[in-house]
């Protein structure tokens, strides 16, 4: 007959070396689909074919018919036109690239989770999770999609607000496969104070604040314009009637560059300050892994914001850029790391959720 161990073995460091797999491709993803978005490649592919899509065109007459169908969409014919088709296939590889990693990032997730369910690997709280981020995982190519029909018909780019919620949600899901793959650990529950607690989730949340913002900004193309610092619009703080002029107000919270910018920046500093003061409270409660764990964030942090600042003195070059992004990623798993390691937990999922099947005589 066959009995399951509940010991961590070679199911287990399986489960986690594909967990990690797919959250290392996640942010390769977030990586290409920045460089997509700064090289104005984001909409060379006007149609989705979830499946057909997946080969580029292969001759010159389906070159020139995808070539064609950009000719029809307002980026083309408002910031693109004389184009020629050399020019149209540096961009179309950025996205068609961006689209096939998405579609191997779904593969790579989905036929080894498929295979551990056959097997019976997983079970209980982890088969729930991991089904949940798959559903995610489907929402967010639909999401993509959504994002690039905003810029097919009437716009020359694509929407911020559904750029902003494509990038969030797909950091969303990298943040759930780090926290379940700390959960993997079987670990005491660490002692520290409730505070630490507290400001390790509000780091958190503010992170995914910091980022939907950047997201915007990104979209807006803001970076491109008040490009001093610390001063813009010529002070510390713009003037009222210069970030509230849309109406109605809360509009400008999402569509007016300099306040959208501003609040970017705004937003930095309170993160900086609240991982400064975590990062004290941590080592003064001689928290243990807790304060390496603050220390590395506040790092993180730091580096972040010096990007940051030197991204928008130079204007937004594709290096610092990219830099910046892939920090921010940095950024988002050590404040993971942190929000998880101070929680409260039961025990670890490797116990509970992950079996081995043993042969055993009986």
């Amino acid at each position: 007959m066959t009995a399951i161990s509940t010991v961590p073995g070679p199911s287990h460091r399986a489960v986690r070396v594909w967990l990690f797999a797919v959250a290392a491709l996640i942010a390769l993803m977030v990586l290409v689909g920045g460089a997509t978005r700064l090289t104005e490649s984001g909409l060379s592919i006007v149609e989705w074919r979830p499946v057909t899509g997946t080969l580029p065109p292969l001759d010159q007459g389906q070159w020139q018919r995808a070539f064609e169908a950009y000719k029809q969409i307002p980026q083309y014919q408002k910031l693109n036109a004389g184009m020629t088709l050399s020019e149209f296939k540096t961009i179309f590889w950025w996205e068609w690239s961006h689209r096939l990693l998405g579609r191997a990032i779904g593969a790579i997730y989905l036929l080894p989770f498929l295979y551990f369910l056959w097997r019976g690997t997983i079970g209980g709280e982890l088969k729930r999770r991991l089904w949940l981020i798959f559903g995610l995982g489907a929402l967010q190519g639909a999401v993509g999609w959504w994002m690039v029909a905003s810029g097919l018909s009437e716009r020359v780019e694509v929407s911020q607000y559904r750029l902003a919620t494509h990038l969030v949600l797909a950091l969303l899901i990298f943040a759930a496969i780090v926290w379940t793959l700390r959960r993997l650990d079987d670990r005491p529950p660490l002692s520290a104070p409730a505070r630490l607690k507290l400001t390790s989730m509000v780091l958190l949340v503010l992170t995914f604040v910091q980022l939907y913002l950047g997201a915007l900004v990104a979209g807006l193309r803001a970076g491109l314009v008040y490009n001093t610092w610390p001063d813009i619009d010529g002070g510390l703080i713009p003037s009222g009637a210069r970030l509230w002029f849309e109406q109605p107000w809360w509009r400008n919270l999402f569509e007016n560059t300099l306040t959208v910018q501003f609040e970017h920046r705004i937003t930095a500093y309170a993160l900086f300050a609240l991982a400064a003061l975590h990062a004290f409270d941590a080592v003064t409660s001689r928290a243990g892994a807790a304060a390496r764990g603050a220390l590395w964030l506040l790092a993180a942090v730091t580096l972040q914001a010096v990007l940051g600042i030197l991204t928008l003195l130079n204007q937004v070059p594709i290096g610092l850029a990219l830099s910046h992004q892939a920090v921010a990623i940095v950024v988002l798993t050590l404040a993971v790391l942190q929000a998880e390691r101070l929680s409260e937990r039961q025990a670890g999922l490797a116990s509970r959720d992950i079996a081995t099947p043993v042969s055993q005589a009986g």
